[in-house]
């Protein structure tokens, strides 16, 4: 879209062509955002509704249900603008659960957050995983994740450690924490003491981009402008791990990490060792669903995972991503589709969505 003197439009019109297109398209994930009124019915509706298309030039965009009424507008009898939509209700459902999963130990069964949630257990999994991309059980993983990575940190002892996260089993613990930290929670109490971290270094069209990892996964893909830098960044995250260049089969995965800088198709699909709080995890996988070309508002991610005012925490989660491409967080915009900050700078956020709409 380009104005009549060919100048680049502004953000207010790059705004109202975003929306257009949600109402265009009927996208469900937009309801909330905005809601748009047809200046020859004297109505208005939510993006998702099913009504037949108005024309564009018939079209006024508000931010919310009261300013359209405010102006004039009355609420559509199919859609019913003015009430939460299905997806709203749905959404403050899973957040009921996911409160009560956080708040209690030992976490409620499936069938007690399905009552909660007034639906089957069958159906309520169903809208769980829709909204939040995990199942109730797998959400119970990574808020224990958090816990045990908060106790194993805070706690004077690991013992200690095993109660403040919640389990009532050493078993349990020593069963399940390896697989939720990367490593035993003694070496992780002491700085990944004890733990074997391979790293290797390659120059690509961004710079710089060091490629390292734990038995587990990928824990860090970073770019930088020296080696040196780079090197030193791991050896801050991890003081008492033991860091080992890689193998020639290590070698092989920082040339796949490049060979995607170079050429950006599909997903650059890595065994991942992260570490993150249940609502960053949330954020990393929506990002993860995005096709590389494309873009998504944090507004737009913030809703997906069904916290629709949480656009600033998204923001907050993409800039605490530490493994790139893998988690794209470069494919997350401002709302006027504009470029916002970048753990490894604009410049390279710019560059790689380019290379991806060439490919």
């Amino acid at each position: 879209m380009v104005t009549q003197a060919g100048a680049p439009p502004s953000k207010a019109m790059q705004l109202a062509e975003r929306r257009w297109q949600a109402v265009v398209h009927r996208d469900p994930y937009a309801d909330g955002e905005f809601v748009y009124a047809v200046r020859t019915t004297g109505v208005f509706c939510r993006p998702s509704c099913p009504s037949r298309a108005a024309k564009r030039q018939n079209v006024a965009f508000f931010d919310t249900a009261d300013l359209a009424a405010a102006a004039g507008y009355r609420p559509c009898k199919r859609c019913r603008p003015d009430a939460p939509s299905q997806q709203q209700r749905r959404h403050a459902l899973v957040l009921q659960a996911c409160r009560a999963i956080e708040r209690h130990i030992p976490a409620p069964t499936l069938d007690e957050l399905a009552r909660l949630a007034s639906m089957s257990p069958y159906h309520f999994q169903r809208v769980f995983k829709a909204v939040t991309g995990l199942t109730p059980k797998a959400y119970h993983k990574a808020v224990q994740a958090r816990r045990v990575t908060a106790a194993v940190r805070s706690a004077p002892s690991v013992t200690a450690a095993l109660y403040d996260a919640g389990f009532n089993s050493a078993g349990r613990f020593y069963e399940d924490v390896p697989t939720l930290l990367g490593m035993s929670p003694g070496r992780y109490r002491k700085g990944g003491a004890g733990e074997h971290i391979r790293h290797a270094v390659a120059q690509c069209p961004l710079g710089w981009v060091i490629v390292a990892a734990t038995r587990k996964g990928v824990c860090a893909i970073e770019f930088g402008d020296s080696a040196s830098a780079l090197e030193e960044c791991i050896r801050a995250r991890f003081p008492q791990a033991r860091l080992e260049p890689g193998d020639p089969e290590f070698e092989r995965l920082i040339a796949r990490v490049v060979d995607y800088v170079e050429q950006p198709r599909g997903v650059l699909d890595l065994p991942l060792d992260v570490q993150g709080t249940v609502f960053q995890r949330r954020v990393w996988q929506a990002l993860q669903v995005i096709p590389a070309g494309e873009t998504a508002s944090y507004s737009e991610i913030a809703t997906r995972i069904g916290q629709p005012k949480a656009f600033r925490a998204v923001a907050h989660a993409c800039a605490g991503n530490v493994v790139a491409m893998a988690i794209p967080c470069h494919r997350a915009v401002r709302a006027d589709g504009s470029l916002a900050d970048y753990r490894w700078g604009l410049a390279r956020k710019a560059e790689l969505l380019l290379r991806e709409k060439k490919t």
